[in-house]
């Protein structure tokens, strides 16, 4: 991976396994911190007495005039300083610069930020299919009890994202923009892509099961099991969208696309500009499925065509291995003809005995 630096012997020499605990700790010092700031701006924007009252209030919102913007800092703040502060810090912590570690490829074409937004847009029909069937899943009868439970879980979660999501006037539209649509965006990315993608390929040897593995982990995060498969697949259009283009900025547009165009159907539906059902779980029709299948498999593999190909420098190869990342200058002792892993933009490669190292 062509970084805007040489790439150190100690860039990587961490066991993968320990960055990602060095992560969680991060992350939920991050939540910690950002659960005091949103207090703090409870108390500054509503006042005292609705800092004293923000328990009652976050337990039923919609009883609260205040409800609606306090829930709002609670959920944004916190999941911008644990997941995106967090991610940010672990590259920081271990000596290493932030931009290099997530954006390898800098600049990024700017198709790439529109292929991604417009990929995501179009899978919308598609995927729909996907969403109904997880919604009506299932389980064996002797789960049946922790099927209630889960359904019952998420339809208390469901009421609590309706009243979220209504938006009676634009500025509320626009405040939910950045709660729901550009913060995870950032923040989600920089944790699942940025840290977990990368350590959960340097630990398998594997970019594919970097991506599957991190996109497994978004979704379970997230507990909703009637959701967990059209978000595991999401996860997994993010994760090669930022191995193929080299660039974290690529799956923070995208992500962003698939919150935001959401909430800009529900802020139409609301006022009447569209019938549509925004927020239902209902399959879209099979032709508009199959039409947008095969649009979204198109763009897939011309973005997969349009793969950062990195530049190798002439004197060193940088080599993945239990020890971490090693660097072997072009003069040293030749290698055995034994594959070794590779380190490369779009993941981790295993070159043949008789194709040169990258």
């Amino acid at each position: 991976m062509r970084l805007s630096r040489p790439l150190r012997p100690t860039d990587e020499n961490l066991h993968p396994a320990l960055v990602l605990m060095l992560l969680v700790l991060l992350v939920v010092g991050g939540m910690c911190v950002g659960f005091f700031v949103a207090m703090m701006l409870v108390g500054a924007v509503y006042g005292l007495d609705a800092l004293m009252r923000v328990t009652t209030i976050i337990a039923a919102p919609q009883n609260s005039p205040e409800g609606w913007g306090i829930l709002m800092l609670m959920q944004g703040v916190p999941l911008l300083f644990g997941f995106g502060g967090g991610a940010l810090l672990v590259p920081v912590v271990r000596g290493l610069k932030p931009g290099p570690y997530f954006q390898p490829r800098q600049p990024v074409p700017a198709f790439w930020l529109v292929a991604a937004m417009v990929l995501i847009i179009v899978s919308i029909p598609a995927m729909s299919v996907l969403i109904a069937w997880n919604a009506n899943l299932h389980l064996p009868p002797a789960l049946y009890g922790w099927e209630k439970a889960a359904r019952l879980y998420e339809d208390q979660a469901q009421v609590l994202t309706t009243f979220l999501t209504k938006f009676n006037t634009f500025s509320r539209f626009l405040v939910a923009l950045l709660v729901v649509a550009v913060i995870p965006a950032i923040a989600e990315e920089l944790t699942f892509r940025g840290v977990v993608l990368r350590q959960f390929a340097r630990w398998t040897g594997s970019v594919h099961w970097g991506v599957w593995l991190s996109a497994a982990v978004f979704s379970a995060i997230h507990v909703q099991f009637f959701g967990f498969f059209p978000r595991l697949l999401l996860g997994v259009v993010l994760g090669y969208l930022f191995a193929w283009s080299g660039n974290i900025r690529v799956s923070m547009a995208a992500h962003f696309a698939q919150n935001g165009f959401q909430l800009l159907l529900l802020y139409l539906q609301q006022r009447g500009t569209i019938a549509f059902d925004a927020d239902g779980n209902e399959a879209l029709p099979w032709t508009w499925a199959s039409v947008s299948l095969l649009i979204t498999a198109g763009l897939l593999y011309w973005l997969y065509q349009q793969r950062f190909q990195p530049e190798v420098a002439p004197l060193e190869a940088h080599t993945l291995t239990s020890h971490g990342v090693e660097v072997r200058r072009a003069d040293a002792e030749a290698a055995p003809p034994v594959a070794g892993h590779t380190l490369t933009s779009h993941g981790i490669e295993t070159p043949t005995p008789d194709q040169p190292r990258a």
